[in-house]
């Protein structure tokens, strides 16, 4: 089937629906969703629309569908070869939808719930080495201009180099999401204590140490600018001129290209520098509780993945150094 396998073939969509908007709407103001999270719900939902205008020949009347309609749904996701992960957003979306239904007092419980789904294969998180960890915080500065006897980088490029720098010291000294280390405002550091202060999903806010090279790098940066940040000025600039933040998407393509430079996948996205946090803390003894709270996780089932990838480490080396393994 050409196109994308995880998405079923569009159609002309129906007309807009008032419950979907006002959910839209409850992800973005209430809950303080990622723009992620707000966008691949709102994907799920209309597909969902889509189909069963296309089946029923009518709008969905959310307050009386049946269990038996999402398993037709279900059905026809299977036909289109859809993941099993990319199945469980889908249903996840529309659970999370129909919870705010039940609140909002449309119905009394959701006819999704205890639907069985195919289960999503396991997947282990990918992360760097200590090492390679390294080579990559090195990469932005060897893109730096050289000039002069002093051999002094200059203008924009050294700003940039210099941000991004800062940057990924953050993000791997506090294991930050990206759209946590987008969000972050000057304010937000407390220079004294070694802290900063983290907005994770669902608006709740967390403290998490920040190391003395994240620290030492951002003052670099900071150095640079023509006005040090205060107050609710963004920590990471992606404009000067516009004094806007560093955006998402600008930072994985410049994490793209200095993982080139350091002969590293260039493939790995931001949130890998996350997943490369918690495995070096966990290889290094702390224990799975604080990760979970660093971190954010509002589950520790979350964090346990984490654990199988320390273990699996293990064993190799095991096998590889007992002689009688």
């Amino acid at each position: 089937m050409p196109g994308n396998p995880d998405r079923p073939p569009k159609t002309q969509p129906p007309a807009a629906d008032p419950w979907i908007t006002k959910f839209l709407q409850h992800l973005a103001t209430d809950r303080g969703a990622s723009g992620y999270t707000q966008r691949n719900y709102r994907q799920a939902l209309l597909e969902f629309l889509r189909w069963h205008h296309e089946e029923r020949q009518q709008p969905p009347a959310w307050e009386k569908l049946q269990r038996d309609e999402f398993r037709a749904y279900l059905r026809f996701l299977g036909r289109h070869n859809l993941s099993r992960a990319a199945i469980q957003l889908r249903f996840c979306a529309l659970r999370t939808f129909y919870k705010f239904l039940i609140r909002n007092g449309i119905l009394a419980s959701s006819p999704i719930k205890n639907l069985a789904l195919p289960k999503p294969g396991k997947r282990l998180p990918k992360f760097l080495t200590v090492q390679q960890m390294a080579d990559l915080l090195a990469a932005p500065l060897k893109l730096l201009p050289l000039t002069g006897e002093k051999h002094e980088p200059r203008g924009c490029a050294n700003v940039a180099c210099q941000r991004d720098v800062a940057v990924l010291e953050t993000i791997y000294s506090c294991g930050l999401r990206i759209s946590e280390l987008c969000g972050l405002v000057a304010q937000d550091i407390d220079w004294g204590e070694q802290l900063v202060r983290v907005r994770g999903k669902g608006k709740k806010e967390r403290l998490v140490p920040i190391g003395e090279p994240a620290l030492v790098a951002i003052k670099n940066y900071w150095n640079l600018l023509p006005q040090t940040p205060r107050g609710v000025s963004p920590v990471f600039y992606g404009s000067l001129k516009k004094l806007r933040p560093v955006s998402p998407r600008g930072l994985q393509l410049r994490l793209k290209k200095y993982l080139m430079l350091a002969h590293l996948d260039p493939h790995l996205t931001p949130h890998k520098l996350r997943h490369s946090y918690a495995t070096h803390l966990l290889d290094a003894g702390a224990d799975l509780r604080s990760v979970q709270e660093l971190l954010g996780h509002a589950h520790l089932v979350t964090t346990q993945v984490y654990t199988h990838l320390t273990t699996e480490r293990l064993k190799r080396a095991y096998d590889a150094a007992h002689p009688r393994a």
